[in-house]
């Protein structure tokens, strides 16, 4: 049962301020209870994650390096399981599991080899081969071989060293999930001329964030394309804000409609699309409906431009699941309110859908603009061989 104060939790922000009030435990309960009922969602699952992940290390009972990396582990399979529509929380999992085996291998101490001892006078002193392994340590224990555990006077200065030099880089990791939007704004005059058309579907907080940069030195037309929710005309249209701000630097919006694409791809310089995750084989996972503007314009040959920090990078290729789409809740965009037929037909909703990596030109991230050939060089700059088949343990 999902913790009592999980149900007066509805964001990432509380959930974050509460961690100091609450045990390990009822955080991770927190955490799922959001995590299935989808109140934590895309950007935010990493920062989430990354924040249980420091609270185990700081929190959780643990003596040496291989029951962190247990610890870990179980934390992150547990998330996983709860959300497997959002692949980056397996990616921060294994980002944090190879900060740990790097910090093991700059925390082991090198302990120095048995010497040939010499006299005063520069004469070799005999050692048999029992004085040479019984060299006594500062602490008067004999010395023993470089592989064995370390000792007890100092494995607790040890493990307090590991733990606050990984608690520090998960923290760099959090400063990363930050700012990875501002630097992939940072490369928005780069990709967006004056005078371009510029097409965007449903665009998330990167690419919206990315097209607001873009106005602040540029002068382009923007055509906003999705699908329209089932509202009864209860709520604002949609991304009036990013519109709204788009206006006062003087860009012009066009509002399409997915069925509307092909009248306006030929103007289109170029399509922008927002990925929650980019898959070893470089194709795309995206909200539904952008594989569409992707098709379209590859028919058209016009570029499309993923933007995608590295956090989102994912060792594994993508699986049936993610290939066939994540269902949602139907109501969204059908209205059960009236109608007898209601119970006579299946609705489906899916809410993501995949791109094939024949279909992207570009892979905009905070390092800069990539290509489909450098995804696996950036793979393995941020995870270890030994943590690929973390996704591999959920099933």
């Amino acid at each position: 049962m999902a913790p009592s104060q999980a149900t007066h939790t509805p964001s990432l922000e509380k959930l974050v301020k509460s961690l100091k009030g609450q045990s390990l435990e009822a955080s991770i309960e927190a955490l799922i209870f959001l995590l299935k009922r989808r109140q934590v969602k895309g950007d935010e699952c990493a920062q989430a994650t990354a924040h249980i992940l420091r609270q185990v290390v700081a929190k959780a009972r643990w003596q040496d390096v291989d029951q962190l990396l247990s610890q870990i582990q179980s934390a992150g399979s547990r998330l996983a399981r709860a959300a497997p529509h959002e692949p980056v929380i397996g990616n921060i999992v294994r980002r944090v599991l190879g900060l740990i085996r790097d910090e093991r291998q700059a925390t082991i101490p090198i302990r120095p080899s048995p010497a040939v001892l010499t006299s005063t006078a520069g004469l070799q002193v005999s050692k048999s081969m029992f004085n040479l392994l019984s060299v006594a340590e500062p602490d008067g224990s004999p010395m023993t071989g470089g592989s064995t555990p370390l000792s007890q006077a100092t494995q607790p200065t040890s493990v307090h060293t590991l733990r606050s030099e990984v608690m520090d880089g998960i923290e760099e990791i959090m400063d990363e999930i930050g700012q990875a939007d501002d630097q992939i704004a940072s490369f928005a005059d780069i990709q967006i001329h004056p005078g371009d058309f510029v097409l965007a579907y449903q665009p998330s907080k990167t690419v919206e964030r990315f097209l607001i940069k873009a106005a602040s030195r540029r002068r382009f037309t923007l055509f906003i394309a999705g699908l329209e929710p089932f509202t009864n005309g209860t709520s604002d249209a949609p991304y009036a804000t990013l519109r709204k701000k788009l206006s006062a630097a003087g860009v012009n919006t066009i509002s399409l409609s997915s069925n509307g694409l092909m009248a306006y791809i030929p103007r289109v310089n170029k399509v922008i699309l927002g990925a929650k995750a980019v898959y070893q084989n470089g194709g795309l996972l995206v909200d539904s409906g952008c594989c569409i503007a992707a098709q379209v314009a590859h028919e058209y040959l016009k570029p499309v431009i993923a933007l995608s920090p590295v956090y989102k990078f994912c060792p594994e290729d993508p699986s049936y699941d993610v290939s066939r789409g994540w269902l949602g809740n139907p109501s969204t965009y059908v209205s059960y309110g009236n109608g007898p037929e209601v119970d006579a037909i299946v609705v489906e909703n899916t809410v993501t859908d995949y791109i094939p990596p024949e279909l992207v030109d570009v892979y905009l991230t905070n390092l800069g603009p990539q290509t489909r050939h450098h995804i696996a060089s950036i793979l393995a700059d941020h995870y270890k061989t030994e943590d690929l088949a973390f996704s591999m343990q959920l099933d």
